[in-house]
Parts: structure tokens; sequence; C-alpha cells
């Protein structure tokens, strides 16, 4: 016999002559049925797991918590060891290295991916120039994942003027990032490591935690010498 729910041309002639029933439509199923059916689910398995902790003695229970506090203590190790690993392979530099011309490319121009490169052009007599070299040193060791380099500026780049001195080229993946140029913009021979450490940092070049400029502001300088009862005349390098 045929079935009467075959979707055939002769079954929907009998359907529209009434010797048939009409096909039975296929129950849908809901949105609001899926999630009960995911949160019966859910019940179930979680209902499952508490009846069998419910099962376990005090003793079970704290063997079940220290095994949870190893694995979690497990994955720690093991993020803070590639954690570590990655420090080690970035801190390779430690020390300010002096160039010549004909390093200058590979050193700076090809020194790597995501690798931010501090360049000094100096010449020796000019005592600025000493002090920030003074400055780089320690901040190198500060900060090893940062290559360091320092050059005699007409060495580096042929006629460049003293007047430029001390020099700053910043350079990431072998762009120029920044410069710093001259004694003004390195605030003269009053300059604090922290002060040129911050500046560096506002270039993103090292991973400085001073946020806002370390030096005095301008009324405290002022209020600091009438305390003092300094001339204010004396030693001003702005």
């Amino acid at each position: 016999m045929q079935d009467p729910n075959e979707d055939t041309q002769w079954n929907d002639i009998l359907r529209s002559k009434g010797i048939i029933p009409e096909k039975k439509k296929e129950q849908e199923v809901t949105e609001d049925q899926i999630v009960n059916l995911l949160e019966n689910a859910i019940d179930e398995k979680t209902g499952r797991v508490l009846d069998n902790l419910e099962d376990k003695t005090l003793d079970e229970l704290d063997e079940l918590e220290d095994e949870e506090d190893e694995r979690v203590l497990e994955e720690y190790r093991r993020k803070r060891i590639a954690e570590m690993k990655e420090l080690a392979n970035k801190s390779k530099y430690g020390g300010v290295q002096e160039i010549s011309a004909e390093d200058y490319v590979k050193e700076v121009n090809n020194a790597g991916e995501d690798i931010w490169v501090i360049l000094h052009l100096y010449k020796s007599g000019i005592p600025l120039c000493a002090l920030v070299n003074q400055h780089l040193a320690n901040l190198a060791r500060k900060f090893p994942a940062t290559k360091f380099l320092k050059s005699i500026s007409t060495t580096c780049i042929p006629n460049w003027p003293d007047t430029n001195l001390p020099t700053i080229f910043i350079y990431r993946d072998g762009n120029m990032a920044k410069q710093i140029i001259g004694p003004l913009e390195f605030r003269g021979m009053k300059l604090s490591e922290a002060e040129l450490e911050w500046m560096l940092g506002q270039a993103e070049a090292i991973p400085t935690k001073i946020k806002e400029d370390p030096r005095p502001k301008i009324n405290d300088v002022l209020f600091s010498s009438l305390r003092n009862g300094d001339d204010l005349d004396d030693d001003n390098d702005w």
C-alpha cells in the first residue's frame, strides 16, 4: 500500500479530493526548546558531578583540591618560563656599542624586527655629550632589550655641526622614530638620568615606568631658591 504521507502527485490529487488526510506537518523545534534542552543537559551533567563529589570523603576532596592547585601552578610555571625565555632572547644588549659610518646600515637600519635602536652622536671635549654618554651607559644596563649605540658625529655623518650636539636618533624597524638635537632639547648640564629616561620613554624606545617629566617645575625651583637664599641668576642654564 502506498504511503499516504509520501510526496507524490497522486497523493496530492487524493488529498484535494478528501480521500486521504492532509500530510502531517513535521514539528518545528523552537529556539526556546533548544535552550531548554541545553540547560537540562548542563544541569544533568552538573548533578552527576555533585553526586560524585558527595560520595567523596574530606580527604578525597582535599586530594582533588591539591591536584587542581598543582595543575594551576604548573600552568603558571610554564607561562612564566615562556615569558622569561622570550625576555632573555630580547635582552641581548646591555651596553653602548661604538660604531662607524660603515656599521650604520648593519647596526641601525638592519638591526632586526621590533628592535629599538638609540644612536648618540657626540664629540669628545663637549661636556654635555660626556654627560649623555654616562646616562646612556646606565640606561643600557637597565634596558638590555634596547640597542644603544654611539658614534663620533663627523665620523658617522660628515659635516654634522657641533651646534647640533648632543644628538640622539631613535629608530625602530630601520625607520626614524624620533630625534633629540642640540643642548636646548637636552636641557643643558643639569640633565638628570631620570629625565633622559623619561625622554626616551616618550618615544617608547624603552619600557620606562617614569610617565611624567621628572624635572622640577619652575615654581618649585623658584621657591626652593628663595627658601635657601640662593641667587636665582646663578647656574641658570635655561
